[in-house]
């Protein structure tokens, strides 16, 4: 019986030769049987995986052999099974080449070289994190969109009203958080590759003492669950939507509806539409029903 797990790791360095590096990469996964999604930039690499878990180690100790990438933290997480004893959180695999690794339409601002970004945030492990809380009195700076946000922060978190990463740029030369530039200020994403690219955004915006928490919520969730600074559910890529640290998490988002708290978040109902909102079990059920009555009719 297959051992399903989601691999979820990131890598910046400097790539001569993206085209090659997603030919290999390809051919690497479908070998395997190893689907999700990779993205191949001039700046390195970054992807969610899902597979059985022997299938996935030998992956990662493929891509671990190409020098750039030897120093790549994996992490780890469970994954669904299928019947057939696949996974069922990637049902395809998709591998493609970018200008960006994340997309926060600055291509050009972001240097990279062989130890990794250059004049990013100070990276800070869970405990370290717990330590600056306590000694200095910090920002915390949530580097995602509205709705991740909304099912999931830390408490007291600055959170941009950004629908798309691609915003953040215009967010931060509005001036909004111009009176942040002289605080501590803690970046933090889903697994940490966006405040590796948002760390010197802001640092060339004058954002003095700007610091980024190294893996992300995901890590973060691994050393404390729901028994830190972390309040709700984790947004998450693949067709899971959400997770949960443990069985007593918080929640913290409001039903766009009917304002009951909820961590579901559904799609747009409207085919023409791409936007996520954050909705009850309730409300979502009573749509579908308007719904199927209206095709009905």
């Amino acid at each position: 019986m297959a051992t399903p797990k989601v691999l979820l790791f990131y890598g910046f360095a400097p790539l001569a030769d993206p085209e090659a590096i997603r030919l290999w990469q390809h051919t690497l996964c479908d070998s395997l049987s190893v689907r999700g999604r990779i993205i191949v930039s001039k700046d390195g690499i970054n992807a969610t995986l899902g597979g059985d878990v022997v299938a996935l180690k030998k992956y990662v100790k493929a891509t671990r052999s190409y020098p750039p990438f030897k120093g790549i933290d994996f992490k780890w997480s469970e994954g669904r099974s299928r019947d057939d004893g696949t996974t069922a959180d990637f049902p395809r695999l998709s591998v493609r080449v970018r200008d960006e690794l994340v997309t926060f339409g600055a291509p050009d601002e972001l240097q990279v070289d062989d130890q990794g970004v250059v004049d990013g945030g100070t990276h800070l492990t869970p405990a370290q994190l717990h330590e600056l809380v306590a000694a200095k009195d910090v920002v915390f700076f949530d580097g995602r969109n509205q709705i991740e946000s909304a099912i999931g922060h830390f408490e007291g978190a600055v959170r941009p009203a950004v629908e798309t990463t691609r915003e953040f740029v215009a967010a931060l030369d509005s001036g909004a958080y111009d009176h942040l530039k002289d605080k501590p200020v803690v970046t933090y994403c889903t697994g940490g590759i966006r405040c590796e690219v948002l760390t010197p955004l802001m640092r060339n915006r004058g954002f003095h003492e700007v610091y980024q928490l190294d893996g992300g919520i995901a890590t973060y969730g691994e050393a404390y669950g729901d028994d830190g600074l972390w309040k709700g559910s984790l947004y998450v890529f693949d067709d899971r939507i959400t997770m949960d640290f443990s069985d007593h998490a918080a929640l913290v988002g409001s039903c766009d509806r009917c304002g009951e708290a909820t961590n579901r978040v559904a799609d747009c109902g409207d085919v023409a539409c791409v936007r996520q909102m954050v909705r009850c079990d309730s409300c979502l059920a009573d749509e579908q029903m308007c719904d199927r009555h209206a095709v009905a009719a």
